[in-house]
């Protein structure tokens, strides 16, 4: 394995995120996937970067039974952030097309906090990147609920998909963090680890 400094870790995905097993894959890390179903609320004082920092760090806490002096434990949350306001993973359709509606036309940020937690040590961060939506017409977002499925994802859509292809002008940034995990930043973190 490229980063010895991991060779005695048993690294575990606590995600059903298919995205984020797709990105940590990328990485030629060996991983196991530990599938968890967490309450997504926050307290509402949590503002933009916080609060995926905040899900994450809720997100490890849910898979604390499955730690040993030999676990590595990555735990991730995204949201889309937009004027103040947070968009999560839309309810339904009519919410997922005002997501949409509403970013339209707009520049939002898409934030991912990350926690890597060992028996030792625990480290969270967060990544922003910025991203330009087109203005995308009525028609074009039934389309995309119609044929896809942004029910599990922040925002209501993802970047990958068609609505991305014919909707994303530009991003300032990651474009695997709006995906669902900066791959790049998270390879440093794991490169960098020490206990």
């Amino acid at each position: 394995m490229l980063l010895s400094n991991l060779e005695n870790y048993q690294i575990i995905l606590a995600s059903k995120s298919k995205r984020r097993q797709d990105l940590l894959s990328g990485l030629n890390i060996p991983f196991g996937v530990y599938p968890i179903e967490v309450d997504e609320s926050f307290p509402p004082e949590l503002i933009g970067m916080d609060i995926p920092i905040y899900l994450s760090k809720k997100k490890f806490q849910a898979c604390t039974s499955i730690m040993n002096e030999k676990t590595m434990i990555i735990t991730a949350d995204t949201v889309v952030w937009y004027q103040g306001q947070v968009f999560g993973k839309p309810k339904d359709r009519e919410e997922a097309k005002s997501m949409l509606t509403t970013l339209s036309g707009k520049t939002h940020d898409v934030i991912t906090g990350v926690t890597i937690a060992t028996f030792r040590k625990q480290r969270t961060f967060g990544v922003a990147s910025e991203v330009r939506f087109a203005r995308i017409a009525e028609e074009e977002i039934d389309y995309y609920l119609d044929h896809f499925e942004p029910y599990d994802k922040a925002g209501g859509y993802a970047v990958q998909e068609w609505i991305g292809y014919i909707g994303v002008e530009y991003i300032n940034g990651s474009y695997y963090n709006v995906m669902g995990l900066p791959v790049q930043r998270l390879y440093n973190e794991l490169k960098n680890w020490k206990e």
